[in-house]
């Protein structure tokens, strides 16, 4: 069973910076494509950003080039990289898993919190 588990969230100011970290465990992590969600209080959970193992990368239109996603094959692990961080990026981070030969991310780990206040 692939297991997902995130660190690296806590409290910054607006305009800090964050590296969010997602540890893959289990078999076959280059068949997966790897993506890391939030969702706010009172939101609508909303993508933020995907990666292939060939390291093609998409990003939600309104993240404005300020998070990057990356991973480290070696180490299963999947890192974003948050900058100038806002207050409106305040949610829980959580990293998810689609296997290529699956429509839907179906796994996901338990979330971490990322609080941007002065």
């Amino acid at each position: 069973q692939v297991q997902l588990v995130e660190s690296g969230g806590g409290l910054v100011q607006p305009g800090g910076s964050l590296r969010l970290s997602c540890a893959f465990s289990g078999s076959n992590f280059g068949s997966y494509v790897m993506a890391w969600y939030r969702q706010a209080p009172g939101n609508q959970r909303e993508f933020v950003a995907s990666i292939t193992s060939g390291s093609y990368t998409n990003y939600a239109t309104n993240r404005r080039g300020r998070f990057t996603i990356s991973r480290d094959s070696t180490k299963y692990m999947v890192y974003l990289q948050m900058n100038s961080l806002k207050p409106e990026d305040t949610a829980i981070y959580s990293c998810a898993a689609r296997h290529i030969l699956s429509a839907q991310y179906s796994v996901w780990g338990q979330g971490t919190q990322v609080t941007v206040s002065s």
